[in-house]
């Protein structure tokens, strides 16, 4: 986050930059805390609505798609993200 910025104004910001997409930040879903060089990263996890753009990677990936649940199991993930995500019940409908 930026000096300043809310959750919303973050999740608003950060969602563009990396993905192009323009969102409506709705819910927050779930917390979880990783290790950072000088402490902790507290990583809030929001539900969001796609209101406009088109999906594209950012500066830091190099891929970006979306994905069902099977698809989304297959992929390299941060550890305990996919396990997160269903604890949230945020995991897609088959």
């Amino acid at each position: 986050m930026e000096s300043g910025e809310t959750d919303s104004d973050a999740v608003t910001r950060e969602v563009a930059e990396e993905t192009g997409l323009s969102v409506t930040v709705g819910r927050l879903v779930g917390s979880v805390e990783r290790p950072a060089p000088n402490g902790l990263y507290a990583i809030h996890d929001y539900e969001c609505q796609v209101t406009a753009g088109v999906l594209r990677a950012g500066d830091d990936a190099s891929e970006v798609a979306w994905a069902d649940s099977a698809t989304l199991a297959t992929l390299p993930l941060t550890d305990g993200l996919l396990g997160a995500l269903s604890d949230w019940n945020c995991l897609p409908r088959a």
